[in-house]
């Protein structure tokens, strides 16, 4: 009698230790999930901002961590600010390859779009009424996408020894472009970088590794005011 007592007692314990278990498994299951939950919101809350141009955004020549978006993106992580960066730079880019391109990168949500372009065009020697149209272009389309998007523009310089009047012109479609459709402006991306041997790579265009850390101010002191 007493053996089929303590048999009772012990498959009871069983039963009773069984659904402790269960129960805490479903509380860590509960608390796991929560967990996820929060992270997913998270990401989801986080804003992105596209820089979209040419090889001095696509850190050419430099490790992807050096190029100026990156430097940025760091910047914001160190600041806690819920913003992704996205790089859509491409070597070699004009105007026109921009114009082409920006629709494929706007399937992504874009928040605050940073326009870095023109600069291989005026290189070329291209017209500048043409590139005004192309970035014109550009921008239209991420306003049509995005409309509620932050706007910036960087601007960018040529070398005088394309003739004075072309320097001029080229120089001033970033302004105008700025100011017509209200955009934030970023004087000169090189500023501090262009024509300074020791802060550009061999071929004397395309910044080094602390070149990249002054750009990124030079874009900092802008995008601050956007976040």
């Amino acid at each position: 009698m007493l053996r089929k007592r303590l048999m009772g007692l012990f498959v009871l314990s069983l039963i009773l230790f069984s659904c402790g278990n269960q129960q805490s498994k479903s509380n860590t299951d509960k608390t796991l999930d929560s967990a996820d939950q929060k992270v997913s919101v998270a990401v989801a809350k986080k804003k992105n901002i596209l820089f979209f141009g040419t090889s001095l955004t696509a850190g050419y020549g430099l490790d992807p961590t050096e190029a100026y978006p990156a430097l940025i993106q760091n910047r914001i992580d160190s600041l806690k600010m819920p913003y992704n960066v996205i790089n859509g730079g491409l070597s070699g880019e004009t105007s026109a390859g921009g114009k082409g391109r920006i629709d494929w990168l706007l399937k992504q949500p874009v928040d605050i779009f940073v326009l870095e372009l023109g600069a291989n065009d005026g290189l070329r020697g291209l017209p500048i009424a043409q590139t005004i149209k192309n970035l014109q272009a550009i921008i239209d389309r991420v306003k049509a996408k995005y409309p509620d998007a932050k706007m910036v523009i960087a601007g960018m310089q040529v070398p005088p020894n394309m003739g004075a009047k072309y320097a001029a012109d080229f120089k001033n479609i970033f302004p105008e472009l700025a100011k017509k459709n209200q955009m934030a402006l970023i004087p000169f991306l090189l500023d501090k970088v262009g024509g300074v041997p020791k802060l550009n790579q061999a071929d004397g265009i395309h910044p080094t590794a602390e070149g990249d850390k002054i750009l990124a101010d030079n874009v900092w002191v802008v995008l601050k005011g956007l976040l």
